[in-house]
């Protein structure tokens, strides 16, 4: 490499070290799910309990899944051959979006490799398509839908988090007939609060808008057949709503659901969706195998919220403070980046439990956390054990 080179790949070295000197530098720990032993995972040669995983339900592991994948791994092979429109579309990519859309009562829905994928490219191509178009979006909202909307150039609002009163403000100041797109979260992830599913409809009649809902975190946990909040509070109004397979599904992908003739569109102009190797054929059909336990899971929904009140009592009762929200998802505040990496290794090399530092710029900086999850499969003694074990750490 020539001097100039050298000098220009040196900066990255000097951006690294002063990650390190503010406390923001990430280490990845590596590990091996096992999938015969349930929140569990072979670090090095140990074996270490996860606690922060977003397989909520626990269905990465479930044997009818695995079988699916395995049986369909041996009939159609491990990869998809090809973008979707060459030759990367199987009868289970049709199969799986007739059955999604169905679920979230919408005409269409389309799979992507990821749900980031799937929000970034489908709001970007629907934004550009609509000329003169105003989004207005949460604050906290996920970064694949903040760069969805920044991609496209378009006029934007900013709302306070959940704050409604704001939104309808900044929805009265533009003129009825402008198009008009809210997009918000039901369930968000670093805070485990709930969005006003309603109450956002409501304001997207009176001010003529359409909507958008990611649904990432509700998806399997949430409704009567785990399609979320939306189905939990009965609403069918917002236009595009977004899944993802990566957390409660156990296995991979995203999808949005939402108009045929929009998520057509969609199909035929979003670089991420046209541009890239389709999921194979095997992931597919254990997801399609998931859905189907999503959906009859009523009994893994309420072993989910019975752990998460147990969890909480139990937080409580040992003087560890945490955000209280409406959700499976516990927040644990631990503030201070250099504090936060001291207790998670503390936790896992003296008590072999593992739970992620969560810190900024997914988090403000002073409000770093662990953000805990309790699945159906963990009992009562897992939990008092993890809860004894962070305790101590806190302490140490």
């Amino acid at each position: 490499m020539t001097e100039h080179t050298n000098t220009l790949l040196g900066i990255f070295p000097r951006k690294i070290e002063e990650l390190k000197r503010n406390g923001l530098y990430r280490s990845f720990v590596s590990f091996s799910h096992l999938a015969a032993d349930q929140g569990h995972a072979v670090h090095d040669t140990d074996r270490i309990q996860v606690w922060c995983s977003n397989d909520y339900l626990g269905l990465s592991q479930h044997p009818e899944i695995i079988r699916a994948q395995l049986d369909s791994t041996v009939k159609h092979g491990t990869g998809s051959g090809g973008s979707r429109n060459i030759a990367g579309t199987s009868a289970a990519h049709v199969e799986l979006e007739r059955r999604l859309a169905a679920w979230h009562g919408k005409e269409r829905a389309l799979v992507f490799s990821s749900g980031y994928v799937a929000n970034f490219e489908t709001l970007s191509t629907v934004i550009s398509a609509i000329p003169d178009i105003v989004v207005f979006s949460d604050a906290k909202n996920h970064r694949s839908l903040i760069e969805g909307i920044l991609r496209t150039r378009c006029a934007k609002h900013i709302f306070p988090h959940n704050d409604l009163d704001d939104l309808e403000r900044a929805l009265a100041e533009h003129d009825h007939d402008r198009p008009k797109l809210i997009v918000f979260e039901s369930i968000y992830s670093m805070d485990g609060d709930v969005s006003r599913v309603s109450a956002i409809c409501d304001l997207a009649d009176r001010y003529n808008a359409l909507t958008f809902v990611d649904e990432t975190h509700a998806v399997g946990s949430r409704g009567p057949t785990g399609a979320g909040v939306c189905e939990e509070a009965g609403e069918t109004r917002p236009t595009f709503v977004q899944g993802v397979f990566s957390k409660a599904f156990g296995t991979v992908g995203g999808y949005v659901a939402g108009p045929d003739g929009a998520l057509d569109y969609v199909r035929s102009h979003a670089p991420g969706f046209i541009f890239t190797t389709s999921l194979p054929h095997s992931s597919l059909d254990a997801t399609i195998r998931s859905l189907e336990l999503v959906q009859n899971g009523d009994a893994l929904r309420r072993a989910l919220a019975d752990n998460v009140r147990y969890l909480k009592q139990a937080l409580s009762a040992a003087g560890i403070g945490f955000l209280d929200a409406d959700s499976h998802l516990v927040p644990v505040l631990v503030p201070g980046a250099e504090r936060i990496r001291h207790v998670a290794r503390v936790l896992l090399e003296e008590h072999g439990v593992y739970v992620t530092p969560i810190n900024y710029p997914s988090v403000p900086k002073g409000a770093e956390r662990f953000r805990i999850t309790v699945p159906p499969f963990r009992t009562p003694e897992q939990i008092d054990d993890f809860v004894a074990a962070l305790r101590k750490s806190l302490d140490s």
